[in-house]
């Protein structure tokens, strides 16, 4: 019994002592430090399954990017996601949005991936990590489900931790949505 209510006491000790850190250092998460928001978003150039074979952040300027990060091509829960960031597709191109995919997954594993699921926005290699290192979105040896929502002028306004694939791009989209708004209201 007291052995039981030790463990317990010990617990939530622990417990409130992680609460307690996750507001006292809000810019760390699992994967590592994250970016800045209201900030210019870290910069890029990444090789792709698409277009001329890669991709910079700033190829995008003037456009909303979705950079979203995620751990594997042809894993339940990422193929999920891109299928519903791809359902979603049109409202984002209606939104001046483009959505970015970003793994560890080579060229060759995105374009076979992109080709099974229907996927019609790019994919990006970060073989290496260094990008989704710089998202703290980093695990050792892959990308977490991370997202990060980039306004036209390269500024990270939103981030996304603890994704659930299943209504990922639907609290996307609702994010945008605000964001667009408060800037016509502006």
């Amino acid at each position: 019994m007291v052995r039981r209510h030790f463990l317990r006491l010990l617990w939530v000790t622990g417990l409130v002592l992680l609460i307690n850190w996750v507001h006292v250092i809000p810019a760390l998460a699992l994967g590592g430090p994250q970016p800045s928001l209201n900030q210019p978003a870290p910069d890029f150039t990444l090789p792709t399954n698409t277009g001329d074979g890669s991709i910079s952040l700033s190829d995008y300027r003037g456009q909303w990017v979705v950079l979203y990060f995620y751990p594997k091509d042809f894993t339940p829960g990422c193929t999920l996601e891109a299928k519903r960031f791809q359902q979603d597709f049109p409202k984002y191109q209606q939104r001046n949005a483009q959505i970015l995919g970003v793994s560890v997954d080579d060229v060759d594993s995105h374009r076979e991936f992109c080709d099974s699921e229907g996927l019609r926005f790019p994919l990006l290699a970060d073989t290496d990590g260094t990008v989704s290192k710089a998202y703290g979105s980093w695990l050792g040896y892959m990308s977490l489900r991370h997202t990060y929502l980039i306004d036209p002028e390269g500024l990270l306004r939103k981030v996304f931790l603890g994704v659930q694939p299943a209504i990922h791009s639907t609290e996307v989209l609702a994010s945008l949505d605000e964001f667009q708004k408060s800037a016509i209201t502006q």
